[in-house]
This record gives structure tokens, C-alpha cells and sequence, in this order.
């Protein structure tokens, strides 16, 4: 059990459906996190931007990405998460990931597919939620519209201690990334990390990053400048996370949930 884990934003601008170069530039900011970070997060679909191009984007399990997200994580000793376009007999998966220093690799499908840019009509939507556990901490992965949907992301007795949601939430929307991630650690009694993109997308739509850091009181732990490429580091504390969690157990009178 780790009292202390170590969680490092990765906030960046993401050159459109461009690999290789996305591969390069993330590994560099990845490598800055070393030795002083347990997990690093990047933004959603981190390879190529939020691109509905899934037939020509798309990789297997056993693609360049992966591959490299699994080297990352054993060369510079840390978990890895983010999202990446994953094809998988035959359909199309906005697929998040963790990756961790032992090769272990946990995967969670998109749930909430964003209609209005038409991802529903190009990727297969996710059919369960996802805890795992890393370093004794139990952590769940969400992917951007997923935020928007608490009952999706409702921590049930407590089953999660860290929400990380990856995103690429456009400026236009942006007045509601952060209190849709405070809300979301406030009421689930969990710490919760939100990273989104920089820069502008192939479509022309403007991101801002404000990638976040909440703690179960609501408490701003870290927080990216806008508009920049940041690594940027903080430590979260299980002790009080249990200590809140005993004195206010919020858990104790919730509503119980079942999702169909």
C-alpha cells in the first residue's frame, strides 16, 4: 500500500491524426514526469485528436501504440493512462488505458459516445465500468462525455478512490469542465483528475486544457495554466482520503443505482 501516490498531468496540443509525431512529442513530456511521478495521465485519444476517422486511425492491441505505451511505462517506471482509436473484431473503440510498469494493461471502453459530433455513428460504445487497482489504490477510468452522466461515474460504497476522466473538451464548453469534475469528486468522496488537450483540432475547434486536479473536499490540487503544454505534478494522501471518508461517510445514505 502506497499512502502517497504520485499523479502527473500531461497537458498538451495533439498534431491531428498524426502518430508519429503525437508518439514523439508525448514520450519527451512523458520522460520529464520520470522519477517523480507514479502515473501519468494524457488527454483522449492522445494519438490523433478526437477524429471520426476510425477506419484508417485505428490499431489493434498489439499496434505501435500500445506497444509504446507499455515500453514508456517500464523505460521510465510509472503508470500510463490516457485514450487511444482501438479496432477490435471488426468495430471501432474510443479505448482508454492503463498501463503499468510490470506490463499489466487495463482497458475501458468510452460508455457515453458524444452523438453530436457523430461518434456513435463511427465507434461502438463501452458496456462496463472499470476499477483497478494500482500501488492499493483503487482507480476508475472515464473518457470526457462520460463526465457529464453521475450516475455512470457513482462511486457505490466507496469502490473507487481516484476518478480520472481523459478528455478533449473544446473551449466552447469549457465553463463546465471543472464544476462537472468538482462535482464529480464531491460527491463521490474520491480524488479526481481531469486532463484535456491544447491547441486546435483538424475541425478548427479551440482547446484550453484547465486539466484539474480535485480532492474529495473539493480542494484544487493541481492546476495546468490554460492554453499551455504542462507537466505538472502533485501528491494525493490515502490517509485523509480515509480520514473524510470516516468522519463524513456520505456513502452511508446513498441512493443505489441499477444500471441497465
Amino acid at each position: 500500500m502506497k499512502e502517497e501516490l504520485r499523479i502527473s498531468i500531461i497537458q498538451s496540443s495533439i498534431k491531428w491524426e498524426n502518430r508519429h509525431e503525437n508518439l514523439v512529442r508525448f514520450e519527451g513530456m512523458i520522460a520529464e514526469a520520470a522519477g517523480k511521478s507514479d502515473l501519468a495521465v494524457l488527454p483522449e485519444m492522445f494519438t490523433t485528436g478526437f477524429s471520426m476517422n476510425p477506419q484508417s486511425l485505428a490499431e489493434p492491441m498489439d499496434g505501435i501504440t500500445v506497444q509504446t505505451i507499455k515500453r514508456w511505462s517500464s523505460q521510465y517506471d510509472l503508470a500510463v493512462a490516457g485514450s487511444f482509436i482501438a479496432e477490435e473484431n471488426g468495430h471501432y473503440f474510443n479505448r482508454a488505458f492503463f498501463s503499468e510498469p510490470d506490463g499489466a494493461l487495463t482497458c475501458y471502453d468510452k460508455r457515453h459516445l458524444f452523438s453530436m459530433a457523430g461518434e456513435d455513428k463511427h465507434y461502438s460504445a463501452g458496456k462496463q465500468s472499470v476499477i483497478l487497482p494500482y500501488k492499493g489504490w483503487n482507480i476508475a477510468l472515464f473518457v470526457c462525455y462520460d463526465l457529464r452522466f453521475p450516475v455512470w461515474s457513482r462511486n457505490t460504497n466507496n469502490k473507487y478512490d481516484i476518478a480520472i476522466y481523459v478528455a478533449n473538451w473544446p473551449e466552447a464548453r469549457a465553463s463546465v469542465w471543472r464544476p462537472l469534475l468538482l462535482a464529480r469528486a464531491v460527491e463521490n468522496q474520491a480524488y479526481v483528475c481531469g486532463v484535456n488537450r491544447t491547441g486546435i483540432d483538424g475541425k478548427g475547434f479551440n482547446y484550453r486544457g484547465e486539466s484539474v486536479i480535485y480532492s474529495p473536499k473539493g480542494k484544487v490540487l493541481l492546476d495546468a495554466a490554460d492554453r499551455t503544454d504542462a507537466v505538472e505534478t502533485t501528491s494525493i494522501s490515502y490517509s485523509e482520503l480515509e480520514s473524510f471518508r470516516a468522519k463524513f461517510p456520505v456513502s452511508n445514505d446513498a441512493d443505489p443505482f441499477n444500471l441497465r
